[in-house]
């Protein structure tokens, strides 16, 4: 059933949008909030000496109680996850919903352009934070992707995208088998020429791998390794063709381990949310004001800020910010010129204080010299 705005699906969630064939947003009745719901077709199983129509049932309810099964172990409420609420079939297609807070995803914001290597490092340590709390509940991610990681209006990343990688995931392993090339096809057609999907080992490790290649399509716009088709991707993959990391500036050696061939190499989630941390601590204050956010280490709840931020003062030509709140206003003199400190002007020599006593006295002054030339000019 492929609803539009409007219809109600599984008797709860009224559909808002419609942003692809297989993905919609929608609200739901029940809780009033807003969600993402992803679909997955569900071909029909022709299985010998067996209905269809049975087939593709049981088929349906398997991948259902697998994804179910996974929500219900990921950690609840963390910070830097988007929640899992379920997953349902209506028609011919297999739903996962999740939580969907206003934001953009990280595929919106490439289609403006690059990031800077700080903030990308800021979203790749809100992101770490997430996979080590999946990885402590002994869960894999298997879809950290531009597109699973979605970037809220307080700045904060927030990683999704759990169910539906697990629902494509068992969907290939139902059609392919456990293994082989057959397994191999379908998962190319579900998931298509992502790099990130496509680590040569799984677990914990591959999470790490995907999350840098993740961080050089941040601060590049693209990915490491070719995308143009799922067999060249593979294959450049498995051979270590890539671009370099340095291009990735201060990042760069981060990137470089996380793309390590041999997993044992590879940092941890943990590991990579410390590096970022420090990394974070030491950076230079930002210049661009659309692109400044507050450093987190990828723990912390990230609340919307009270007020708007105070915009930043420009940048001198000596490199730092001019004006401070405890003296360096600007004042203005008689003249109308600045003499805020470091502007150059010279200050006045006569305190203001003292004009009025001293014009007072320099009329008396011309008084008495008056009466003087007088008497003496009469004299």
């Amino acid at each position: 059933m492929r609803g539009g705005p409007g219809q109600l699906l599984a008797g709860r969630y009224r559909l808002t949008d419609r942003p692809g064939p297989l993905r919609a947003h929608a609200v739901d009745e029940r809780t009033g909030e807003s969600v993402l719901l992803s679909a997955l077709e569900l071909p029909a199983l022709l299985t010998a000496g067996q209905d269809p129509e049975e087939a593709a049932a049981a088929q349906a309810d398997r991948l259902v109680r697998r994804v179910a099964a996974v929500g219900s172990a990921a950690p609840v409420a963390h910070p830097r996850l988007l929640r899992g609420v379920g997953a349902f079939v209506e028609g011919e297609l297999l739903w996962t919903v999740e939580e969907r807070p206003a934001g953009r995803t990280v595929a919106e914001l490439l289609a403006d352009g690059p990031l800077p290597p700080y903030r990308a490092a800021e979203l790749a340590a809100d992101l770490a934070g997430a996979l080590r709390a999946l990885h402590a509940a002994g869960l894999i991610h298997g879809n950290v992707t531009a597109e699973s990681v979605l970037v809220c209006e307080d700045g904060a990343a927030m990683l999704g995208g759990l169910l539906a990688g697990v629902a494509q995931e068992a969907l290939a392993e139902e059609l392919g088998g456990p293994g082989g090339r057959r397994r191999y096809e379908v998962r190319a057609t579900l998931v298509g020429p992502v790099a990130e999907r496509w680590p040569l080992d799984g677990g914990p490790a591959g999470d790490c791998w995907a999350l840098g290649v993740l961080v050089q399509r941040l601060v590049t716009g693209r990915a490491p390794y070719p995308e143009r088709g799922v067999p060249e991707l593979v294959t450049a993959v498995r051979d270590g063709r890539r671009e370099p990391a340095v291009v990735c500036g201060p990042l760069a050696p981060l990137v470089e381990r996380l793309l390590q061939p041999d997993p044992v190499l590879r940092p941890t989630a943990e590991a990579v949310r410390g590096e970022l941390a420090e990394l974070l601590a030491g950076a230079p204050e930002p210049v661009d004001g659309d692109r400044v956010t507050q450093s987190r280490t990828g723990d912390g709840p990230g609340p919307k800020p009270e007020a708007p931020p105070v915009p930043r003062q420009p940048r001198l030509r000596g490199g730092k910010a001019g004006g401070s709140r405890a003296g360096g206003s600007a004042r203005k003199g008689g003249n109308g010129g600045d003499f805020g400190a470091g502007s150059g002007a010279k200050p006045p020599r006569i305190p203001p204080s003292l004009l009025g006593p001293l014009l007072v006295g320099g009329v008396f002054a011309l008084l008495v010299l008056g009466i003087v030339a007088v008497v003496l000019f009469a004299g």
